[in-house]
């Protein structure tokens, strides 16, 4: 394996973590979104990833959490059904905390694995010049 191929399969690993924080971002921001029983909860989404012959990682859809959410009881919210309940996400706020914790440390591991495939490039560039 060569300085470009890591430099490859490492894009490939930052390219794949973006869209994992991404859809985090999307995730976490609508952690706490109700709607009335009645309505389909928002749908958390996790990318749905596979192996690239060769090496490397690549993104091939997006998959959907559940539409029936989970029931919250709160009487006092105005979307609340007659016997209090509204639709939440199925997900919550630590569950989705823990995966950006995961997604972070694969992204900073990928920038390191490029920052350094860069200096050895850069290395082998120095000693032809030599």
């Amino acid at each position: 394996m060569d300085a470009f191929d890591t430099l490859r399969i490492a894009s490939s690993s930052l390219g794949m973590h973006q869209t994992w924080l991404d859809s985090l971002a999307n995730n976490i921001a609508n952690v706490n979104t109700v709607v009335p029983t009645s309505e389909t909860a928002f749908q958390t989404q996790l990318p749905i990833v596979r192996a690239v012959p060769g090496g490397g990682v690549e993104v091939t859809g997006l998959a959907l959490g559940d539409p029936e959410g989970r029931l919250v009881s709160d009487p006092s919210n105005p979307m609340a059904d007659a016997d209090g309940y509204v639709r939440a996400p199925e997900d919550d706020l630590g569950t989705q905390m823990t995966q950006l914790i995961m997604a972070q440390r694969g992204f900073q591991a990928s920038v390191q694995v490029t920052k350094d495939a860069q200096e050895n490039y850069r290395s082998a560039l120095e000693i032809g010049r030599r």
